[in-house]
């Protein structure tokens, strides 16, 4: 199990994390947590409930695609640059954002409820629905790794054989990574 998830019994999925690894990812979730941006400030009672639920269904949201690379990866155009496209883009960018933030969120909050034993590694199991959020969030991480890594599908092997002192090597490595355990999840799930 050490490095990528396994199918346990019941459903669920398991990886071995060590204490950089869970860093490394936390450090990584909140990166993309800060780079799609607050939720709204004042979107609900305090209790977990929106003040007011049709709200949302009168709120406008963006019409251009973000200037930022990674959150145009992130947040792409359904349809060539159209008025069809900046009409979705309004009425669905601030629920994919609010989605894409929660999913990132469950996963720093996954890593920190882990305690490290005597060695500094945990063992991360995961429901369904946590991994499913993992899922997102992976991807999402891999859609940002590779846009500032400028990924195409011709560069991609190039990647694997930079020297060590090329400066884009942790980056690289860290994408690398995170599509092992994105590809070893989505095994899990199709068990």
């Amino acid at each position: 199990m050490p490095g990528y998830f396994e199918s346990t019994p019941g459903g669920t999925a398991a990886v071995a994390l060590d204490e950089v690894e869970i860093s490394i990812l936390r450090n990584l979730a909140v990166q993309l947590l800060e780079l799609i941006g607050p939720g709204d400030a004042d979107s609900g009672t305090g209790d977990g409930e929106p003040a007011d639920p049709f709200a949302g269904l009168f709120e406008d949201g963006p019409t251009k695609p973000p200037q930022d690379p990674a959150l145009a990866r992130l947040f792409p155009d359904a349809y060539e640059e159209t008025a069809d496209s900046a009409e979705f883009r309004r009425f669905t960018e601030n629920d994919l954002r609010a989605r894409k933030r929660g999913d990132a969120l469950a996963v720093v909050r996954s890593l920190d409820a882990l305690s490290p034993g005597r060695r500094g590694g945990a063992v991360l199991t995961l429901t369904e629905a946590e991994a499913l959020q993992w899922l997102g969030t992976l991807n999402d991480l891999r859609l940002t790794l590779g846009s500032r890594l400028e990924v195409t599908d011709d560069e991609e092997n190039e990647l694997y054989h930079l020297p060590d002192s090329d400066e884009r090597k942790p980056l690289v490595l860290a994408y690398l990574w995170l599509g092992g355990l994105q590809e070893s999840l989505v095994a899990t799930l199709q068990v």
